[in-house]
């Protein structure tokens, strides 16, 4: 566990969908109707509902984020987020992936949420470069935790040992400045 300004940080090497917080964050495409990876496996655990309530949503621009009940999950709710498609860089992808953290945070704080569970948004099928998605995630997190506050714990729940030791890197650095 780390700590920053009062917010606890922690690192999960895991699956997402047996988080038990406020909201886990799933990593959307644009339509929210469900895809690979974690979004299929979201999808898979949370059962039909979220489903449902994807459609009446009816999708999401890259950048920004969504919201629904979580289904059969121990989570309380879903928060869909949709990052970008990693196209060389030179697109605007940092800006839409700091954006979605932001806006999931945004989400998480307006339904009076304290506890949330980021993946690594982008870094897989997206092909994201995980370093460097790895740093926009916790720059988006600090930022929101400097400016907004409200958040008490923040979940980074990630797939494999080289995720997991990444995050554990550069938190250590960005903590221990």
């Amino acid at each position: 566990m780390y700590t920053y300004k009062d917010v606890k940080l922690y690192l999960v090497q895991g699956d997402i969908t047996t988080m038990a917080v406020d909201a886990i964050v799933n990593a959307a495409n644009n339509t929210l109707l469900g895809g690979g990876g974690v979004d299929g496996a979201i999808h898979r655990a949370g059962g039909p509902t979220i489903l449902e309530q994807c459609k009446k949503i009816g999708g999401c621009p890259t950048g920004e984020a969504r919201i629904t009940t979580a289904g059969n999950m121990p989570s309380k709710y879903v928060i869909h987020a949709v990052g970008p498609v990693y196209k060389g860089g030179n697109k605007n992808e940092d800006k839409l992936l700091y954006s979605a953290y932001y806006n999931s945070l945004k989400l998480a704080k307006e339904y009076n949420l304290k506890t949330i569970a980021f993946p690594a948004i982008s870094t897989g099928a997206y092909g994201y470069p995980k370093d460097e998605a790895c740093h926009i995630a916790i720059k988006a997190v600090m930022d929101f935790i400097d400016k907004e506050g409200g958040i008490e714990e923040v979940y980074f729940v990630l797939f494999g040992q080289d995720n997991y030791t990444l995050y554990e890197e550069k938190l250590n650095s960005k903590l221990n400045k």
